[in-house]
């Protein structure tokens, strides 16, 4: 299977087994470097040396116990204790080892990788319904490396289907490469609000029906990806708004071409109104999570408005908040996911224009990217405050 430099470590109690080194959350808030053993490929699959893997707001939900998406066949999540997880789903590195019947790709080539196990990458028939359809990360037997308990990226080497690496094209280094799932992510998400049927869209051929202003609630990793994509790829010219506390994340946010509003100094309800006139916004993201969001909707939003659910948390929200949100008809779009269709060799689609975009530069992640850690020993202390730091916006793992 052509493994170019797993080795076997001194004093593993299987000989036979190549081990390798992992991040592995054992219990919530706990995180060991353990020796644990590599997955060989199957016929269909590759090995991948992880060069860099992203810190994403779900691996911080999931070690500090606020989410578990490991769960068994009655939905119930397994707890940590007795089923240990190695997190981390943003990856990028190069292909180690590949199996018997996998054709088109070799070692060394560099690649990033789509965590999500389907029926497409499975090489299952008949696909199911949601394969079938491009909405593969709905999938019906889904599994996702570093999400529901398949090992991650916190590691030295993953293995995957051979449909989920996409090779790169250029030199983009791994770091900013493995921010091609979030942008996928976000490419999803308007894919899935473009094929919405909402009263005011991007593209409406009738003034009156064309989003004029949007405000995206969160400058973090997500928002300001979103900001990009709207200035640079979908080109909305509008009024773009975006809600922020850190001062660091807001140049950020303004550099890439939209307003920001510190909601701690300004209320931010009175500012959407005095700033559209008392229209509010035909286009709400909330790349937050923030249950406060909720509260400030029916402030926010216009008359059938659309409303993009993208964080996820929302703690601390009384869900009789909605009364007033309802009262509005807004469509909630709740896409989760970089799912998308695939290539002839099964390769997802929203991975490769993610990457592509990144590789032409349209999309600029490299000023997103402000901590590396060098080592997976410094795994457990990335996950233990620097995220709160006022300097942080996003960190990469490059093992």
């Amino acid at each position: 299977m052509g493994l170019s430099h797993p080795e076997q470590r001194e004093g593993s109690a299987v000989a036979a087994v190549p081990v390798m080194r992992a991040a592995v959350l054992v219990d919530v808030g706990t995180i060991e470097i353990r020796d644990v053993p590599i997955a060989p490929p199957a016929a269909h699959e590759v090995l991948v040396r992880v060069q860099a893997v992203g810190l994403c707001g779900t691996d911080l939900h999931i070690v500090a116990g606020h989410a578990n998406y490991n769960r068994d066949a009655l939905g119930r999540p397994l707890a940590l204790i007795e089923h240990p997880q190695i997190l981390g789903h943003e990856i990028a590195g190069e292909i180690a080892g590949v199996g018997s019947a996998v054709r088109g790709l070799s070692v060394g080539t560099r690649v990033v990788v789509d965590q999500g196990r389907t029926c497409v990458s499975e090489l299952r028939r008949p696909l199911c319904e949601y394969c079938v359809t491009g909405d593969s990360h709905q999938c019906e037997d889904y599994a996702e490396h570093g999400i529901t308990g398949l090992p991650g990226g916190f590691a030295e080497y993953v293995t995957v289907p051979a449909s989920n690496v996409v090779p790169l094209e250029s030199s983009l280094e791994p770091e900013f490469a493995a921010l091609a799932e979030p942008l996928g992510c976000v490419l999803h998400s308007m894919d899935v609000v473009s094929r919405a049927t909402a009263r005011y869209t991007l593209v409406a051929a009738e003034p009156s029906r064309r989003i004029r202003t949007i405000l995206i609630c969160g400058a973090g990793p997500a928002g300001l990806l979103f900001v990009q994509y709207l200035r640079h790829a979908a080109g909305f010219d509008g009024t773009l708004l975006v809600s922020e506390p850190s001062a660091m994340k807001r140049e950020l946010a303004a550099r890439f071409g939209a307003e920001p509003v510190d909601p701690a100094a300004t209320n931010l309800v009175e500012h959407v109104a005095e700033r559209t006139g008392g229209r509010r916004v035909e286009f709400l993201i909330d790349a937050s999570g923030a249950g406060d969001v909720f509260r400030a909707l029916p402030g926010l939003i216009r008359k059938q408005s659309t409303v993009l659910m993208y964080g996820h948390g929302h703690a601390g929200a009384d869900m009789s908040l909605m009364n007033q949100v309802q009262f509005l008809e807004p469509t909630l779009v709740s896409p989760v996911g970089a799912s998308g269709g695939h290539d002839a060799d099964g390769r997802p689609l929203t991975y490769v224009n993610a990457l592509r975009l990144l590789e032409r530069g349209g999309i600029d992640v490299k000023p997103i990217v402000t901590h590396r850690y060098t080592s997976l020993s410094a795994v457990p202390g990335a996950f233990a405050g620097d995220h709160r730091r006022a300097d942080y916006v996003k960190g990469v793992v490059m093992p």
